[in-house]
């Protein structure tokens, strides 16, 4: 028996699978694959396959299963990789001779498209896949295998994480297998399922309570992953897969929307994964509730320490605050309002600011908006800019505002508005596009000055793709900060860079020291202080033999600073 997995990447409000992010869905069906006893598994990104697409294709159907991973029900700008296309999810499900199983979001709330509701909704991929799994694509997969095709039902669901476990430490070295390992790869670790909120039905749009009652995964399953990950060659984690990090193992889970945090717990958590893995590079987390920091500042302030001294610095608390208008926090029974709100970003300030060894503050919360949710008006987007300038008003330090359109899927409270919103949606826009300009013009560059300012060194940034002439590159982290240099560096290797100007959502940095003899033209013109005559000086005097010659040919400057012989 041969596997191919196909991923075709996730990307949900818990839980990133776009690359460099690897999420669970793949290691678990390899891990079930491999307690099945199967004779191979191969794992392919849909980026792989199109780099001969006809050809790949072809080869698929030597294969006895492939399970195919796909699903975006929170739309974002990527880097690294790009989603499965609708017409891509078509084609491998017209591929004959093999079992074909789709899993992932797409297989439980559909194909969406952004600013709209479903596309395609998940029965209508049944003419193409054997199985479309409504439920856990791992079980389902693992089902299949060892009882056989006929025995194995879509809609099966773990109970709890006993199998969970198994899978993840035995399907951990598929990641060996995707094309960033060795590189810049991150992975999704799951410490919960669903939200705390589920009590409540939780926010109007989300998709995360379909998920049903919080699971607690147990400290040791966790741990005993990250041993195994850590042994395949994975330094870089993300404690991406939960709904609120600050809840795991909270007091009242499933009795409060808002149970009490749990520190002690977070910490032997923290404390094992540092143990299974003592060389890692990065632990960051992804999601927390503002709700349950505002309202639990004695525990949220614990935790926070605790990431700081066990973290690595750069990581990124992103807060769902989703908008500022009271009014339609009530209507989405969202989780706070814009003064709690407030007050969750002072805490992470507060405490998280503290600058680590890579140049970045150790903790800063990140912030959620969306656009497009019922009770919405002209005054929200109002309310918006008000919340935002208060933050730059009290000195608050926020690490990135990511502001999306609401996207609906049937297992949303919202699915029965979905027209009405969509078209709402785009009366909208203008307003939409006017905030969106806002923020990334005037609250982004603010921000950036402040976290970053001219002259700090980032180290270890990791050179991605080339840009009109230029290179991206990015820390590898929960929300990385997008780093621009003005001249092609080699790609796939990391480099120390020092900012020197800010933009809207990045940053514009040389490499660090810059070179006063062989840099290139384009990189000395962004040195502070240096004017066209400067500049041309400059130039003309290559080589110099020590820093006491360029100063007295071009006299002295701020751009002293960044350079090196």
């Amino acid at each position: 028996m041969r596997i191919a997995i196909v991923d075709g990447y996730t990307d949900e409000p818990a839980g990133l699978g776009v690359p460099p992010y690897l999420d669970v869905y793949a290691r678990y069906v390899a891990g079930a694959a491999d307690l099945a006893e199967v004779d191979a598994v191969h794992y392919f990104t849909v980026d792989q396959l199109r780099a001969d697409w006809p050809a790949h294709l072809s080869q698929l159907s030597r294969y006895d299963l492939v399970v195919v991973i796909a699903g975006v029900t929170t739309p974002g700008k990527y880097l690294g990789g790009t989603p499965i296309a609708l017409d891509e999810l078509l084609d491998i499900g017209r591929v004959e001779g093999l079992v074909k199983v789709l899993g992932g979001p797409v297989a439980k709330f559909g194909y969406g498209i952004a600013g709209g509701s479903v596309a395609v909704p998940p029965y209508k991929f049944r003419r193409y896949y054997d199985y479309v799994v409504s439920g856990d694509v791992d079980l389902v997969v693992y089902r299949i295998l060892k009882d056989g095709v006929e025995k194995a039902h879509p809609s099966e669901r773990h109970e709890d994480f006993k199998l969970v476990d198994i899978f993840a430490t035995r399907g951990a070295k598929i990641a060996q297998q995707h094309p960033n390992h060795g590189r810049n790869l991150i992975v999704e670790i799951e410490t919960y399922r669903s939200c705390p909120r589920y009590v409540s039905g939780g926010c109007s749009f989300c998709t995360t309570v379909a998920y049903g009652p919080v699971a607690t995964r147990p400290i040791e399953g966790v741990v005993r992953e990250v041993e195994a990950l850590y042994k395949a060659g994975v330094v870089h984690f993300r404690l991406g897969r939960q709904a609120d990090f600050y809840t795991y193992m909270a007091h009242d889970v499933g009795r409060d929307d808002f149970p009490r945090p749990n520190p002690a717990a977070i910490e032997k958590l923290l404390v094992g994964i540092r143990s299974a893995a003592p060389g890692l590079k990065t632990l960051h987390i992804d999601n927390v509730n503002p709700g349950t920091v505002a309202r639990w500042k004695t525990e949220s302030i614990e935790i926070t320490k605790l990431l700081v001294s066990y973290g690595t610095p750069g990581n990124v608390a992103a807060m769902g605050i989703e908008t500022a208008d009271p009014r339609v926090v009530k209507i989405n029974n969202l989780k706070v309002g814009p003064e709690e709100a407030l007050e969750a970003i002072e805490i992470f300030t507060r405490y998280g600011s503290v600058r680590g060894h890579n140049g970045m503050p150790y903790l800063l919360a990140g912030v959620n908006f969306i656009a497009g949710l019922p009770g919405e008006t002209r005054e929200t987007y109002r309310l918006n800019v008000e919340f935002l300038s208060k933050i730059l008003e009290r000195n608050l330090l926020v690490r990135r505002v990511n502001i999306r359109q609401l996207l609906i899927f049937p297992s949303s409270r919202l699915w029965p508005e979905a027209r009405k919103l969509t078209a709402r949606l785009r009366e909208h826009k203008m307003w939409f596009r006017q905030f969106k300009k806002w923020v990334r013009e005037v609250f982004d560059k603010e921000m950036l000055r402040r976290i970053v300012p001219r002259g700090t060194v980032l180290r270890e940034v990791y050179t991605e793709v080339y840009y009109h002439g230029g290179t991206y590159a990015r820390q590898v982290g929960s929300y990385p900060l997008l780093v621009y240099i003005p001249t092609r560096v080699e790609l796939g290797r990391y480099i120390d860079v020092v900012v020197v100007d800010h933009g809207a959502r990045s940053v514009l940095a040389l490499p660090h020291p810059v070179n006063i003899n062989t840099a290139d033209k384009r990189v000395l013109r962004h040195l502070p202080g240096i004017t066209g005559k400067k500049l041309k000086a400059l130039i003309g005097g290559r080589p110099y033999k020590s820093l006491e010659e360029v100063k007295a040919r071009v006299g002295e400057g701020e751009f002293l600073n960044y350079v090196s012989l």
